[in-house]
Protein backbone atom coordinates (compact mmCIF):
# COMPACT_ATOMS: atom_id res chain seq x y z
CA UNK A 1 0.00 0.00 0.00
CA UNK A 2 1.33 3.44 -0.91
CA UNK A 3 1.81 6.29 1.57
CA UNK A 4 -0.59 9.21 1.32
CA UNK A 5 -0.16 12.89 2.20
CA UNK A 6 -2.85 13.04 4.85
CA UNK A 7 -5.96 13.84 2.93
CA UNK A 8 -9.46 14.08 4.43
CA UNK A 9 -9.55 12.12 7.64
CA UNK A 10 -6.34 10.20 7.11
CA UNK A 11 -3.39 10.53 9.45
CA UNK A 12 -0.62 12.87 8.23
CA UNK A 13 2.21 11.22 6.42
CA UNK A 14 5.77 11.28 7.72
CA UNK A 15 6.73 13.87 5.09
CA UNK A 16 4.04 16.28 6.37
CA UNK A 17 5.27 15.99 9.96
CA UNK A 18 8.88 16.59 8.88
CA UNK A 19 7.76 19.60 6.82
CA UNK A 20 5.94 21.17 9.82
CA UNK A 21 8.83 20.44 12.21
CA UNK A 22 11.35 22.00 9.81
CA UNK A 23 9.16 25.12 9.44
CA UNK A 24 8.85 25.48 13.22
CA UNK A 25 12.62 25.14 13.77
CA UNK A 26 13.21 27.68 10.97
CA UNK A 27 10.80 30.18 12.55
CA UNK A 28 12.52 29.85 15.94
CA UNK A 29 15.90 30.34 14.24
CA UNK A 30 14.76 33.50 12.47
CA UNK A 31 13.32 34.90 15.71
CA UNK A 32 16.54 34.09 17.59
CA UNK A 33 18.55 35.88 14.90
CA UNK A 34 16.34 38.98 14.61
CA UNK A 35 15.72 39.58 18.34
CA UNK A 36 19.27 40.84 19.18
CA UNK A 37 19.07 43.27 16.25
CA UNK A 38 15.81 44.71 17.57
CA UNK A 39 16.88 44.65 21.22
CA UNK A 40 20.09 46.61 20.56
CA UNK A 41 17.96 49.63 19.55
CA UNK A 42 16.63 50.01 23.11
CA UNK A 43 18.36 52.62 25.30
CA UNK A 44 21.04 51.27 27.59
CA UNK A 45 20.44 50.92 31.33
CA UNK A 46 22.68 53.94 31.89
CA UNK A 47 20.56 56.07 29.55
CA UNK A 48 17.34 54.94 31.20
CA UNK A 49 18.76 55.79 34.62
CA UNK A 50 19.76 59.26 33.43
CA UNK A 51 16.44 60.07 31.77
CA UNK A 52 15.71 62.27 34.77
CA UNK A 53 17.95 63.72 37.43
CA UNK A 54 17.43 65.84 40.52
CA UNK A 55 19.66 68.81 41.30
CA UNK A 56 19.94 70.47 44.71
CA UNK A 57 19.74 74.20 43.97
CA UNK A 58 19.81 75.40 47.59
CA UNK A 59 23.47 76.41 47.41
CA UNK A 60 23.14 78.46 44.20
CA UNK A 61 23.41 82.12 45.14
CA UNK A 62 21.78 84.98 43.23
CA UNK A 63 23.99 85.72 40.20
CA UNK A 64 25.62 82.28 40.27
CA UNK A 65 25.46 79.60 37.59
CA UNK A 66 26.13 75.88 37.79
CA UNK A 67 26.45 73.47 34.91
CA UNK A 68 25.18 69.90 35.20
CA UNK A 69 25.32 67.09 32.68
CA UNK A 70 21.95 65.74 31.61
CA UNK A 71 21.61 63.16 28.81
CA UNK A 72 25.27 63.70 27.89
CA UNK A 73 24.82 67.45 27.36
CA UNK A 74 25.54 70.47 29.57
CA UNK A 75 22.58 72.23 31.18
CA UNK A 76 23.01 75.72 32.65
CA UNK A 77 21.16 76.50 35.87
CA UNK A 78 21.44 80.20 36.68
CA UNK A 79 19.87 82.13 39.51
CA UNK A 80 19.14 85.48 37.93
CA UNK A 81 19.86 88.81 39.59
CA UNK A 82 17.28 91.59 39.65
CA UNK A 83 19.38 93.44 37.06
CA UNK A 84 19.43 90.41 34.73
CA UNK A 85 15.67 89.98 35.06
CA UNK A 86 15.11 93.69 34.39
CA UNK A 87 17.36 93.58 31.29
CA UNK A 88 15.46 90.56 29.95
CA UNK A 89 12.05 92.11 30.66
CA UNK A 90 13.01 95.45 29.07
CA UNK A 91 14.00 93.82 25.77
CA UNK A 92 11.31 94.25 23.14
CA UNK A 93 10.27 91.03 21.39
CA UNK A 94 10.91 92.75 18.07
CA UNK A 95 14.61 93.01 18.98
CA UNK A 96 14.93 89.23 19.21
CA UNK A 97 16.14 87.02 16.34
CA UNK A 98 13.98 84.17 17.67
CA UNK A 99 10.70 85.14 19.33
CA UNK A 100 9.80 81.57 20.37
CA UNK A 101 10.38 80.68 24.02
CA UNK A 102 11.94 77.33 22.98
CA UNK A 103 10.54 75.98 26.25
CA UNK A 104 9.40 72.35 26.35
CA UNK A 105 6.83 73.34 29.00
CA UNK A 106 5.48 76.32 27.01
CA UNK A 107 5.54 75.25 23.33
CA UNK A 108 4.75 78.07 20.93
CA UNK A 109 4.88 80.80 23.59
CA UNK A 110 6.76 84.05 23.01
CA UNK A 111 10.30 84.43 24.32
CA UNK A 112 9.47 86.60 27.30
CA UNK A 113 11.42 85.93 30.49
CA UNK A 114 8.23 84.60 32.11
CA UNK A 115 7.97 81.87 29.42
CA UNK A 116 11.68 81.02 29.62
CA UNK A 117 11.72 80.36 33.38
CA UNK A 118 10.89 76.91 34.75
CA UNK A 119 8.71 78.57 37.38
CA UNK A 120 7.77 82.25 36.84
CA UNK A 121 7.63 82.73 40.63
CA UNK A 122 11.30 81.72 40.98
CA UNK A 123 14.45 83.29 39.58
CA UNK A 124 16.06 80.12 38.17
CA UNK A 125 16.79 79.98 34.45
CA UNK A 126 17.42 76.42 33.25
CA UNK A 127 18.51 75.84 29.67
CA UNK A 128 20.58 73.72 27.36
CA UNK A 129 24.26 74.65 27.40
CA UNK A 130 24.70 73.86 23.72
CA UNK A 131 24.87 76.66 21.15
CA UNK A 132 22.13 76.31 18.56
CA UNK A 133 24.53 77.13 15.73
CA UNK A 134 27.02 74.24 15.71
CA UNK A 135 26.79 72.69 19.16
CA UNK A 136 29.60 74.52 20.99
CA UNK A 137 29.29 75.40 24.70
CA UNK A 138 28.77 79.14 25.29
CA UNK A 139 30.62 81.01 28.06
CA UNK A 140 28.44 82.55 30.77
CA UNK A 141 28.36 86.22 31.79
CA UNK A 142 29.93 87.23 28.50
CA UNK A 143 29.08 88.76 25.16
CA UNK A 144 27.41 91.99 24.15
CA UNK A 145 24.25 91.36 26.18
CA UNK A 146 25.68 90.08 29.48
CA UNK A 147 24.34 86.57 29.05
CA UNK A 148 26.28 83.91 27.15
CA UNK A 149 28.79 84.13 24.34
CA UNK A 150 29.86 81.34 22.01
CA UNK A 151 33.49 82.15 21.14
CA UNK A 152 33.63 79.57 18.33
CA UNK A 153 31.44 81.49 15.91
CA UNK A 154 30.38 84.66 17.74
CA UNK A 155 26.80 84.01 18.88
CA UNK A 156 25.64 86.37 21.64
CA UNK A 157 22.78 85.40 24.00
CA UNK A 158 21.15 87.76 26.48
CA UNK A 159 20.46 87.23 30.18
CA UNK A 160 17.43 85.06 29.33
CA UNK A 161 19.40 82.82 26.92
CA UNK A 162 17.82 84.38 23.84
CA UNK A 163 19.91 84.74 20.68
CA UNK A 164 20.55 88.39 19.95
CA UNK A 165 23.52 88.49 17.59
CA UNK A 166 25.57 86.05 15.53
CA UNK A 167 24.90 82.94 13.44
CA UNK A 168 22.87 80.89 15.96
CA UNK A 169 19.31 80.56 14.61
CA UNK A 170 17.35 79.98 17.83
CA UNK A 171 17.33 80.65 21.56
CA UNK A 172 18.99 78.18 23.92
CA UNK A 173 16.26 75.54 24.50
CA UNK A 174 14.64 75.05 27.90
CA UNK A 175 14.48 71.34 28.83
CA UNK A 176 11.60 69.67 30.64
CA UNK A 177 12.19 70.71 34.24
CA UNK A 178 10.20 71.33 37.42
CA UNK A 179 10.77 71.89 41.10
CA UNK A 180 10.10 68.79 43.23
CA UNK A 181 10.34 70.90 46.36
CA UNK A 182 11.81 74.24 47.45
CA UNK A 183 15.43 73.14 46.88
CA UNK A 184 15.22 70.35 44.30
CA UNK A 185 15.06 70.84 40.55
CA UNK A 186 14.09 67.80 38.49
CA UNK A 187 15.30 67.59 34.91
CA UNK A 188 13.43 65.22 32.61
Amino acid sequence: MAHTHGTDGEEPARRDVLFLATGAVGAVGVAATVWPLIDQMNPSATERALSSIEVDVSAIEVGQQVTVTFLKSPVFIRRLTDEEKAAANETALGDLKDQDAQNALHPGETATLKHRLVDPERDFLVMSGVCTHLGCVPVGEAGDFGGWFCPCHGSHYDTAGRIRKGPAPTNLPIPVASFSDENTLKLG
